[in-house]
């Protein structure tokens, strides 16, 4: 494969690692970022975990944008379709997030197909999956969709209506060359973090080592390594029979009582604050009222 790969959203958690698994294994690489003014940022994230030389590419390209897909997908087979809106508190107006999710996702197909993609993998989320479902302990799988109908948040929305609209056009009348789409859908992200910009899932990691919540809601959540979300990307690139299917991709589940138990174990020795205090869920309701932060991170 001689062709570079794009990497859209090259300065994200994801990206970085993605990109950082995609040079390892060989690859030439096109990332694209919001303002060339990241570039070495972004270089020097990667760089430490593997040799940037001249195998990695930067343009400057936005979602809420049309400048600079074309040339981003030019000479391009393969798009690792990453950039997402990812906000650290709910939007008052949902359409702030939904909108640029959605019609960012779309430019990215279209200037794909335009240029002749082969392959799209779209990151998206168990927020497109899992939300808005009223039965208990339901195990749910790949063939499940957040029923946007009932009341779910703006993320959960935004991730599900971007997921379906990317759907929709690679079985629409638009998609004239059989352009294929894989789907991968992970729940909270963890792992190294590569610099000390990210507005990420590891924001929740950060609030709790920084004290700034009293405690933590009675919630268990899915949990997986970003090294195996990038990994999980590069499959979806090159598995054949991966084409029209969305995976799954977690390692487990914790308790947030458990997490914030193991980050103080090991962290308070060293004069970290970690709260471990576990709110009832009606406090947290409560709270959340006038707390955003708490409302996000518990």
């Amino acid at each position: 494969m001689t062709s570079p790969i794009l990497v859209t959203g090259a300065s994200s958690f994801v990206g970085i690692h993605t990109i950082i698994q995609l040079l390892e294994q060989g690859y030439s690489v096109r990332g694209t970022i919001r303002s060339l003014e990241k570039e070495a940022e972004v270089r020097e994230a990667v760089g430490k975990f593997v040799q940037t030389s001249d195998r990695l590419e930067f343009k400057a390209a936005d979602l809420n944008q049309a400048a600079g897909w074309d040339e981003a997908m030019h000479g391009v087979d393969y798009v690792l379709h990453v950039a997402s809106p990812f906000p650290l508190f709910e939007p008052e107006n949902e359409d702030e997030l939904i909108i640029p999710a959605v019609q960012g996702t779309l430019r990215v197909l279209r200037a794909a197909h335009k240029a002749g993609v082969k392959r799209v993998v779209q990151v998206s989320s168990v927020a497109a999956i899992s939300a808005g479902h009223k039965e208990n302990n339901k195990a749910f799988t790949e063939g499940d969709w957040s029923i946007v109908e009932n009341e779910i948040g703006a993320y959960s929305k935004s991730k599900t209506l971007a997921e379906r609209a990317a759907w929709d056009f690679i079985n629409g009348s638009e998609n004239t060359h059989g352009m294929e789409l894989v789907a991968i859908n992970p729940p909270l992200i963890l792992g190294p973090v590569p610099n000390k910009n990210f507005r990420t899932s590891v924001e929740l990691i950060r609030t709790y080592m920084l004290g700034q919540v009293p405690g933590v809601g009675r919630i268990k959540m899915g949990l997986v390594d970003v090294r195996d979300v990038a990994s999980a990307i590069l499959l979806g690139m090159t598995t054949p029979e991966a084409a029209g299917n969305r995976f799954l991709c977690s390692g487990g589940t914790m308790w947030l009582k458990e997490i914030a138990g193991t980050l103080h174990k090991e962290y308070s020795p060293r004069g970290y604050k970690i709260p471990t205090f576990e709110f009832p869920s009606w406090m947290v309701r409560f709270l959340g009222l006038f707390d955003k932060k708490i409302a996000r991170v518990t």
